[in-house]
């Protein structure tokens, strides 16, 4: 991280670890094209010239740098009062008092703590992403690749939820593009194979008994005729132009992986998601990919059957291997959240939101993928910034002052939260012994 206190609150972001080359995904400063460089905005009032250069660093990414400029690979320890006006400058004011209180409970020195804490107090957040940077050429780009006329294979799992797996299928009779396949992995039960007559679309129907998204994915993978994967679900609702731009973004960026955008039914795209960056997430619900990023990064772990994050690891896996992920905010789609099939059924609604008492918190994927690539610390730090907001439900995430309420009564509640948590170590200490089933794509 160029910033160390990233770590309080980003402890488990793609962007924190260094690729398996060494490299990081932050460019140097000075090696960014000028015309980059005057999109951005130099702060000269750190105290730090090297604060100054990674916070145009830091910058560039968020506001949507996708250039090849050497990175850093290593960064240097900056001045506590740096620290905090970079928290100042892009995190809600709640993280920053968050940071504070971790650190000085963490025996750092109290007066060095407050003092930056108290000198930067005039410090306002910048909305960084409101500006992002430009891709002029892309309206008049025409992509060779879409020319080409591949063969796209289309993957969705599905398990009892055909009410909304026609919606999906209708948006698909509709796409621009038309050489695609559909590979429909079904465990639903009962199977009823008479409904993907009326669809006038390709579609291979594999029946599963076995109710297990990874395991119907990679299935799905291992049976696509493309040479290019796109994943979709079950209960989203997509544009028209969803193949073609997702083409598109992989034939403009030259990425391996066009990773596109998720929003709720009925909302927008969100501000931050608006504009093409590398994506620092990966969701298998909305995706373009080669079939041979699977074959360097092999299929998906089936350590996450029925638990939560199977994706998010798979695209950690991507971003080590240095593979180009773009974020693609044009190939949306809109989340529907069927209330039934799916995760839900088989009792995963949300990764930090429990359904008994006694369950584990969190899903014990989620402890198995933070401690197994960011280690225990990172578990920690991400557990202590998760779990007490979870205690809101689900409906209300989104409302701060809540989630600000789940903070204080998560302290009453520690004696159970302990035992969920212990729980859920205990269990992802065990899918960390058994190790990753991931197999090959031969």
């Amino acid at each position: 991280m160029l910033f160390k206190f990233l770590k309080y609150v980003q402890p488990t972001h793609y962007f924190s670890l260094k690729r398996n080359d060494g490299t990081s995904i932050f460019p140097i400063a000075s090696e960014l094209p000028e015309v980059v460089l005057q999109q951005l905005q130099e702060d000269n009032n750190y105290s730090s010239k090297m604060a100054t250069a990674y916070d145009l660093s830091f910058q560039a990414v968020l506001k949507g740098y996708t250039g090849d400029a050497p990175t850093y690979r290593a960064v240097e320890r900056l001045p506590v009062k740096d620290e905090y006006r970079f928290l100042r400058k892009n995190f809600h004011p709640i993280w920053v008092l968050y940071v504070l209180l971790l650190r000085v409970c963490s025996f750092h020195n109290p007066f060095t703590e407050l003092g930056g804490f108290l000198r930067t107090r005039k410090v306002r957040r910048v909305p960084y992403t409101a500006t992002p940077l430009k891709n002029d050429s892309w309206e008049n780009f025409n992509a060779s690749l879409t020319a080409q006329n591949p063969l796209v294979t289309v993957v969705i799992p599905t398990l009892n939820r055909y009410k909304y797996l026609a919606q999906v299928l209708r948006d698909f009779e509709v796409q621009s593009y038309t050489n695609f396949e559909i590979v429909v992995v079904d465990q639903s039960q009962p199977f009823n194979p008479d409904f993907y007559a009326p669809f006038k679309l390709h579609i291979n129907v594999v029946r599963q008994e076995e109710p297990a998204l990874w395991l119907a994915r990679n299935t799905a993978i291992e049976q696509a005729k493309g040479e290019i994967i796109a994943l979709s679900e079950d209960d989203v609702r997509i544009p028209k132009y969803w193949i073609e731009t997702h083409l598109k973004c992989l034939d403009y960026f030259q990425a391996d992986i066009s990773a596109g955008v998720f929003f709720p039914e009925g909302e927008k795209i969100p501000q931050n998601r608006s504009f093409f960056s590398i994506a620092s997430q990966f969701a298998t619900g909305n995706a373009m990919l080669y079939k041979d990023v699977f074959r360097k990064v092999k299929l998906f772990d089936r350590q996450f059957e029925k638990q939560r994050m199977g994706d998010g690891e798979f695209g950690l896996r991507c971003y080590l291997q240095s593979l180009k992920s773009i974020s693609n905010p044009l190939a949306y789609c809109e989340d529907i959240k069927a209330e039934v099939g799916g995760l839900r059924q088989m009792g995963s609604w949300d990764a930090f939101r429990t359904k008994k008492l006694f369950a584990p918190r969190p899903i014990p994927s989620v402890l198995y993928l933070y401690r197994r690539y960011y280690g225990n610390r990172s578990a920690v730090l991400a557990l202590l910034k998760s779990v007490p907001p979870s205690i809101i439900p689900y409906r209300f995430k989104r409302n701060k002052m809540l989630l600000l309420l789940g903070i204080f009564v998560s302290v009453f509640l520690l004696p159970l939260i302990s035992i969920q948590v212990f729980i859920s170590w205990r269990k992802a200490t065990k899918k960390i012994v058994e190790g990753p089933l991931i197999r090959s794509l031969d």
